[in-house]
């Protein structure tokens, strides 16, 4: 199986997306290892990217900050996430250092989020804001308590997300095709004849529900560039 068209991969059996058929199509082509996933921010289980897993055996960690599991094979554990505390639940559910997948949809900090994580899972799945435009590096300002309101203030941009993997060791190889969801995958796991593709190739305008959907603007949109000192005349957009 090759990387180099994930879009033709797309199919949704319980993901939201095309999310499904993609993450087949990665682990076909690197293999996987423990068959371990954690999630966060994956609703009642029913419709998140890990429930096809789950069917076919693997094993792992859901967490979601509201939502009760009503999906037999899942049990979720009820934990408000931020970048405070993602270390100390990695260790109280005993993630292990080493894992196949981490998916991360918690409509704010994931940006802030997946920095704070030392382990190292294969292959990485994070919400981004496709609002923004390829070449800006922006995320929300940190908030711990940060709740989205359903607007255009949430996350992070591609950019930010693409230069966080980078210093982690991931390429970003994918975006589906409703600007929600991009994958990455560990530099080590990647087959010796993947060739990155440019960020502007990869990038989904925002076509949520996979209805050219975008989420109402705020007024107070403000975001910040992560890798540069904050200046608050030069580094904030009001987008």
């Amino acid at each position: 199986m090759s990387l180099s068209n994930l879009f033709a991969c797309e199919k949704k059996i319980y993901s939201q997306n095309g999310e499904d058929g993609v993450i087949e199509a990665i682990f076909a082509a690197i293999g996987v290892t423990n068959k371990y996933v954690v999630e966060f921010g994956c609703g009642d289980g029913l419709e998140c990217n890990s429930a096809n897993l789950m069917n076919q055996g693997w094993s792992g960690l859901h967490m979601d900050g509201f939502c009760q599991s009503q999906n037999p094979l899942i049990k979720i554990q009820k934990e408000f996430i931020n970048a405070d505390n993602i270390q100390f639940l990695f260790l109280k559910y005993q993630v292990p250092e080493h894992f196949d997948l981490l998916s991360i949809d918690i409509d704010g900090n994931d940006f802030w989020v997946w920095k704070q994580i030392l382990q190292r899972p294969r292959v990485v799945i994070s919400e981004y804001n496709a609002n923004l435009p390829p070449h800006l590096s922006r995320t929300i300002f940190y908030d711990p308590n940060f709740m989205w309101k359903g607007t255009d203030y949430f996350g992070a941009s591609l950019l930010a997300l693409k230069k966080l993997g980078e210093l982690k060791g991931y390429t970003l190889v994918y975006c589906e095709n409703t600007g929600a969801n991009a994958f990455f995958i560990a530099n080590e796991a990647l087959p010796g004849d993947f060739v990155p593709r440019p960020i502007e190739e990869i990038y989904r305008p925002p076509n949520y529900l996979g209805k050219g959907k975008r989420w109402r603007s705020d007024p107070m949109f403000q975001m910040i560039d992560p890798f540069q000192p904050l200046d608050f005349f030069s580094q904030i957009d009001v987008l």
